[in-house]
């Protein structure tokens, strides 16, 4: 399940929601993760390059978020597929969002330890390097 808004929402409530689904009793865990936009620019804290800030500056003002819905909600679908996942659900922000905004929260549960990390980390990294931009704007 895909949702998009300005608020992320309430990681208690979406607990309460998945520990109620039809999935619940075959996973033994729930796994999160919340990104936040930082000051520490894409470029340094991953080495990469970017058109946004360069290595050694901080990222200020407004970084531009947005994503691909159609590429977000493949993702999930595969992750869903993945061994032993039984529930996912994301939540990504759009538009301009300041530094400790944030950017996207993940719920995957599943049955075992290793099948959820393993989700997660696919999930995110998915999202992260096919299904969304971020313009980073220098302080």
């Amino acid at each position: 399940m895909l949702e998009n808004g300005k608020l992320m929402p309430s990681v208690d409530a979406w607990l309460r929601e998945a520990k109620a689904d039809a999935s619940a009793p075959a996973c033994g865990m729930y796994l999160t993760h919340n990104g936040v936009v930082r000051a520490t620019p894409k470029s340094e804290a991953r080495g990469v390059e970017t058109d946004g800030v360069a290595p050694g500056h901080k990222v200020g003002g407004k970084m531009v978020f947005g994503f691909d819905a159609e590429k977000v909600q493949a993702a999930i679908e595969s992750t869903r597929a993945m061994p032993g996942v039984g529930y996912v659900r994301v939540w990504l922000a759009s538009g301009e969002l300041a530094v400790g905004d944030d950017i996207m929260l993940v719920l995957i549960g599943g049955d075992i330890r290793p099948h959820v990390v393993d989700a997660l980390q696919a999930l995110v990294g998915t999202i992260k390097n096919e299904c969304v931009s971020e313009v980073e704007r220098e302080a």
